[in-house]
């Protein structure tokens, strides 16, 4: 795993493609980007994929890393300025997500929000439990992130390399970040009158077995206030979703009709929604 140590930057999967439209991966609490891995293939077939990674030890402001990101989506499109920009955010992505596209609400034709960790507030019992990881000490960290592999993951739907890479990924978080960045979802909030002025399409996917947070209750919360959502709720997964083998992102997108047909048309490839 690559390290990341000045400040948030872009990983490019396999391939440049200036020619499709750009998709702007959020990660989660790792804030690595290397989680993507098993999905970046399939969405390379329609997109120019970009995974942000935030350093290891980053403890900014949600305000900083919204500018980090708007800054490095705007230098991606200095290369390319008229192709579409996809922003899809997964757990604690998903709210930065929601904060980067309202700062910027007219730059994203496309929105997809996964099991957004905005459902942290929902779980008082949780939020109350965060409050005290610090009084862990840091030589049991290894152990406790075995412990909540079953809460984040549906393990049995995971190759074995990816729950290896899962656990090794959430191995390589220092706890001083992961302190911050728990802090930063106790303090998470947005204004619903600025969700509701984005008007583009957006999509909400939730594991209906998520064991961590109740993911799908607050995608129908969310669903009410953005003004253009539309739910997935995948009965059989959990928390990390994108990571179970059968699951596909740019299929699902497809199959929602969540791509432009005339982009792909250009392009050679035809998305029969």
């Amino acid at each position: 795993m690559p390290e990341i140590e000045l400040k948030p930057c872009f990983l490019t999967p396999k391939r440049v493609q200036l020619e499709y439209p750009l998709f702007v991966y959020l990660p989660g609490m790792d804030g690595t980007g290397q989680l993507l891995r098993s999905q970046t293939a399939g969405l390379e077939r329609g997109f120019d994929v970009r995974c942000l990674a935030i350093p290891r030890k980053d403890l900014t402001s949600w305000e900083v890393l919204v500018d980090n990101v708007l800054d490095l989506i705007y230098a991606e499109l200095e290369k390319s300025s008229t192709r579409p920009v996809y922003l899809c955010g997964e757990s604690f992505g998903g709210c930065l997500a929601m904060k980067v596209a309202i700062k910027a609400r007219l730059l994203f034709k496309r929105i997809i929000l996964i099991n957004p960790a905005s459902a942290f507030q929902l779980r008082p019992v949780l939020n109350w439990a965060s409050q005290l990881t610090y009084l862990v000490p840091e030589c049991l960290y290894d152990v406790g992130a075995v412990g909540l592999l079953p809460f984040l993951a549906s393990l049995e739907r995971m190759t074995r390399s990816d729950r290896h890479e899962l656990l090794k990924t959430m191995r390589s978080v220092p706890p001083e970040t992961v302190h911050w960045r728990l802090s930063l979802l106790r303090e998470f909030e947005v204004d619903e009158n600025q969700l509701r002025h984005l008007k583009q399409p957006a999509l909400l996917i939730a594991g209906a077995r998520d064991r961590l947070l109740p993911s799908v209750t607050e995608v129908r919360r969310i669903a009410n206030i953005l003004p253009n959502a539309k739910i997935i709720v995948l009965p059989e997964s959990g928390h990390a979703c994108l990571l179970e083998k059968d699951i596909n992102l740019y299929e699902i997108l497809k199959s929602q009709k969540f791509i432009e047909t005339k982009l792909d048309k250009a392009k050679g490839l035809e998305v029969k929604g």
